[in-house]
């Protein structure tokens, strides 16, 4: 392989390298400002140190690899265990609610702390956290589950 057409190469390479950086780390634009350089600078050597007609090979073939070298970067980015994952589900150990919690709605209990409207329900002899409707409830009142949903449990005061 020539020479001069090894460096522009190794800029066009290092240009795509830096596209897909700037994907995972964020930097405001400057690696994306740092690949547009290497891949411009890559073209003015092939310009000025080759041919022409070279240049423009180099141009088309950034045209249609660029995109496409990005694009399979992103797909490989997505599957890779540096990236979040997209949804939790209960098939990896992932609850949302505790499942005994859903057992509580209907039941009755007795407010712990002073519920503003959160604080401690004592609840078929467990401590639970709760809500109430909104309504400031006592240290001591009777309360009623109304709801559960999620991980609230929602009260009132019995009356």
């Amino acid at each position: 392989m020539n020479r001069d057409l090894l460096i522009p190469l190794i800029f066009q390479l290092a240009g795509v390298i830096v596209i897909i950086a700037e994907t995972i780390i964020p930097s405001g634009g400057i690696l994306g400002i740092i690949a547009a350089c290497l891949i411009g600078y890559s073209l003015y050597h092939v310009f000025s140190e080759l041919t022409v007609v070279t240049g423009w090979l180099f141009v088309l073939a950034d045209a249609v690899m660029i995109p496409l070298l990005v694009f399979a970067g992103l797909k490989l980015l997505a599957r890779s265990p540096v990236t979040l994952r997209r949804t939790l589900s209960s098939r990896e150990g992932v609850t949302s609610q505790s499942p005994d919690l859903e057992a509580l709605s209907g039941k009755e209990g007795i407010a712990m702390t002073d519920l503003r409207p959160s604080g401690k329900a004592l609840i078929d002899g467990k401590k639970v956290d709760v809500v109430s409707q909104g309504d400031y409830i006592r240290k001591g009142e009777k309360i009623d589950v109304v709801m559960v949903s999620g991980n609230q449990v929602i009260v009132k005061t019995t009356r």
